[in-house]
């Protein structure tokens, strides 16, 4: 691999902390501060993503990469570092944040010209880490490897996963936060985007009045990952946050057409860039819910459930507003944008929408159907992606119980078949007033509605087996995420099974996860 290569523009540009001091602080004014990871004695590589890194510029891997992986015996021009962030977290404003298990490496530069940002994820504390040490446990971050992995094969915006490995050590973690901690084994990712710069980043320097860090901050983000914005002064900044709010409401809309529920939309965990970033209680979705969440923590108010994540997001977008007011200064404009976010993010819903039904376009009686649709799902409790998959298979005098029965989370009874009849009538006659034919129309379907999505009782089956020193599931899982438009193993393509109902880590899964 080709590490040599890895440069560090950030630390010549912003002000940081060089001190290499581990221990948990606060760092007013700085925007990183240095540190070493801890290293590991006997680190054992789990998995190596070969594509991405010949994609970034790495190349190759060797046996000899293995100490990089894991932070250890790094290049004498490589100084990592952890940057501080601020945000709010569960609406209320948290402080001074920062990365507690993250450490960055620096960029790689690829052929083209494309930067990438490299960072590990559990190699050791940082002076963010707050009382905690630094470290991943095996699950969190098989669960980090397959799903930044599965969504860009989605089709998602979202960050990558260059590696996964054992650190050879044991961790301590209260999976539930019950008083029941226990001993886990520890495993460092590596994860890489173009950048991992999130709202946080903005609210630490304005919260902090270093206007004149947050104007190179904003300037050096334009400059760098926002190429189309060419205008200056105040009206670049205002471009930007047109764009920043266009780029986050097609994100949400994504991750509802797929049905992933992120778990904690906080500020800081917010990109910058549009990206999903740091996977913790995600879920798929397995029975439609739109107040489903997979996060404990986020119990009993549901604040970022299923349903809420296109409003999170807007009031998210509103903390940032607030953070980049001292460059822009017209609260007018702020708030104009902001009002357009909801309109822009429902059209680009029911579009989304109209997609998934292999409708031609958004039709005057569209929101009404996609109402009454989402009704039908929860009180019918059907699989969200499966349901997809069968409507798909829909065919004149098909048994509808028989057809739809295998997707239901709960019994058809004869009420609800009659619902589910009355609705499939309206569907094919929504579908016969399409301008386009009905094989453009599956056409369209087959392109938005995935066959593979990596559920959480897959991936604790995954981590079950690495556990126990076995691959094969990971592996399957790997190619199945590669091309989830297709139905490679087809005992995949099955609803949740009922034993994992109430399953710590598969069902319920908390900030820890």
């Amino acid at each position: 691999m080709n590490i040599e290569r890895i440069s560090q523009p950030f630390l010549k540009k912003f002000p940081g902390d060089f001190s290499n001091n581990p221990m948990q602080r606060n760092t007013p004014k700085v925007l990183f501060s240095t540190i070493n990871p801890a290293g590991f004695d006997n680190p054992q590589l789990i998995a190596f993503n070969e594509t991405l890194s010949e994609e970034i510029g790495l190349g190759v891997f060797e046996e000899k990469d293995l100490d990089f992986l894991v932070g250890n015996h790094l290049p004498d021009s490589v100084q990592t570092y952890a940057t501080a962030y601020a945000g709010h977290q569960f609406g209320n404003w948290a402080g001074q944040l920062g990365d507690g298990r993250a450490i960055i490496a620096g960029e790689i530069t690829n052929s083209s010209g494309k930067r990438t940002e490299i960072q590990w994820k559990g190699a050791g504390a940082t002076p963010y880490s707050r009382h905690a040490d630094g470290r991943a446990v095996l699950r969190s971050s098989v669960r980090e490897y397959l799903m930044s992995e599965a969504m860009y094969h989605l089709g998602v915006p979202t960050t990558r996963a260059l590696s996964l490995a054992f650190t050879g050590e044991d961790v301590v973690r209260d999976i539930m936060y019950n008083g029941n901690p226990q001993l886990e084994k520890g495993a460092v990712v590596i994860r890489t985007a173009e950048s991992f710069l999130r709202f946080g980043h903005f609210e630490l320097m304005s919260a902090q009045q270093e206007y004149k860090t947050l104007q190179e901050l904003l300037d050096f983000t334009i400059e760098n990952y926002y190429p189309e914005i060419t205008s200056s002064d105040t009206q670049k900044y205002k471009d930007f946050f047109e764009s920043i709010c266009t780029r986050t409401a097609d994100l949400m809309v994504e991750w509802f057409r797929i049905g992933f529920v992120h778990g904690v939309m906080n500020t800081d965990n917010m990109s910058i860039l549009g990206l999903t970033i740091d996977y913790g209680p995600y879920s798929m979705m397995d029975e439609y819910d739109l107040n489903f969440t997979p996060n404990t923590t986020d119990l009993p108010g549901r604040r970022y459930a299923f349903g809420k994540q296109g409003q999170i997001s807007q009031w998210n977008l509103w903390q940032l507003a607030n953070a980049l007011h001292p460059l822009i200064k017209d609260e007018k404009f702020l708030e104009n944008t902001l009002n357009s976010y909801g309109t822009y993010f429902w059209e680009a819903h029911d579009k989304m929408l109209c997609q998934k039904f292999g409708f031609d376009k958004l039709k005057k009686d569209d929101e009404e159907f996609f109402t009454n649709w989402q009704g039908l799902m929860q009180e019918l409790e059907f699989d969200y992606t499966l349901f997809f998959n069968q409507l798909e298979k829909l065919a004149t005098g098909i048994d509808l119980k028989e057809h739809f029965s295998s997707i239901s989370y709960s019994f058809l009874t004869d009420e609800k078949l009659g619902k589910l009849k009355d609705f499939v009538g309206k569907y094919e006659s929504r579908l016969n007033s399409n301008s386009i034919s009905r094989e453009e129309s599956l056409e369209m379907m087959a392109k938005s509605n995935p066959k593979f999505i990596l559920r959480n009782y897959l991936l604790y089956e995954c981590i079950e087996e690495i556990n126990n020193g076995q691959t094969e599931m990971l592996n399957k899982l790997t190619e199945a995420l590669e091309n989830p438009y297709k139905e490679i193993f087809s005992e995949f393509s099955n609803k949740r099974p009922s034993g994992y109902d109430d399953t710590a880590g598969c069902s319920t899964l908390s900030c820890s996860s």
